[in-house]
């Protein structure tokens, strides 16, 4: 007998399910929200957000996971070799998490958008204040699923701006427990360098130039962005109740030291005003507790990065576990 189509898809439909709560059942992070909770519409892409989540029974401080720019929740059709940071979450439900307390938000899409023009990199909908309403959005609605009071925040790269920004528009210390900040851009990036050797300028490599959006943000200690994010608290950047790990890269990171970086070659340490600054410990937060690694572009099988092979190395679990578990 011959099953009608609509049957087999209804079936089909079912079986994808009912694989999905499996896998969240065995302790694995899928790609996807859960029944119920409303992935709200993108404000800067006009599209509902991308990311992971799971039902179930919720014990500990749900954690929010951010990616960093150009980056993904997990990896996509788009972006195929990204998508790390859901590793990280990964390894909290392979020690004691539930995928019901993990949480990944893709607040920059899946990335195919760059197809059409690669210099979105560096536009608007990739900076920290686009995103900013997102995060929001996404931690609300969070809470709410889940019940909780308050989350724990992983974030990698320009998530760790991100998180502070919205924390700090917000006055959000109360809602974030604990945040593990993995190489942030707190103090500025290189890959924005006015000078002329500065590859990362052209439209090929993201047109990361002075006067683009995130350079504008980014692109020196001394944006206005930066000044006052930075400045808030006047003598101490983190004097929140909110407790922080910063994890860096002492050694070389492609956006912040004029070193080699696997297959990146290094540009000028000048800012988007053409003044020659050190970069190298721009990931510092004054008054967090800090860990400094070296040796990360180890972890990266595809480029050889440190900046990406810390977000996925045994030493970076291991930090953000220990300091979550307390």
């Amino acid at each position: 007998m011959r099953i009608p189509t609509h049957l087999r898809r209804a079936a089909a439909a079912a079986l994808t399910l009912l694989a999905a709560a499996a896998a969240q059942a065995a302790g694995t992070v899928g790609n996807s929200f859960p029944a119920g909770f409303t992935a709200f519409e993108d404000a800067s892409l006009g599209k509902p957000i991308i990311g992971f989540g799971a039902a179930g029974a919720v014990t500990r401080t749900p954690v929010i996971f951010l990616h960093g720019n150009n980056d993904v929740p997990y990896a996509t059709a788009c972006s195929p070799t990204n998508g790390k940071i859901q590793g990280l979450a990964q390894h909290l439900a392979d020690n004691g998490w539930n995928p019901s307390e993990l949480w990944g938000l893709g607040y920059q899409g899946d990335q195919c958008d760059l197809a059409a023009d690669n210099t979105r990199r560096s536009g608007i909908a990739h900076t920290n204040q686009a995103n900013v309403p997102d995060l929001r959005r996404f931690v609300r609605a969070v809470l709410a699923y889940t019940g909780a009071r308050q989350v724990d925040i992983v974030a990698h790269s320009l998530g760790v701006t991100l998180a502070r920004e919205w924390m700090r528009q917000d006055d959000a210390e109360s809602k974030v427990r604990r945040l593990v900040a993995i190489d942030g851009p707190n103090h500025g990036i290189i890959n924005c360098s006015a000078s002329p050797l500065n590859y990362y300028q052209l439209p090929a490599s993201g047109g990361f130039t002075p006067s683009s959006e995130v350079c504008q943000e980014l692109g020196s200690p001394d944006t206005p962005f930066l000044k006052l994010l930075n400045g808030r608290r006047g003598w101490d950047e983190w004097e929140w109740p909110t407790r922080v790990l910063v994890i860096r890269n002492a050694d070389t990171s492609f956006v912040y030291f004029a070193l080699q970086d696997g297959l990146f070659p290094p540009v000028p340490s000048v800012d988007i005003y053409g003044k020659t600054v050190d970069f190298s410990k721009s990931a510092d937060l004054k008054g967090a507790k800090q860990v400094d690694l070296t040796g990360q572009g180890a972890y990266d099988p595809v480029l050889g990065t440190a900046h990406l092979g810390i977000l996925q190395s045994p030493q970076t679990k291991a930090e953000m576990l220990k300091f979550l578990k307390r």
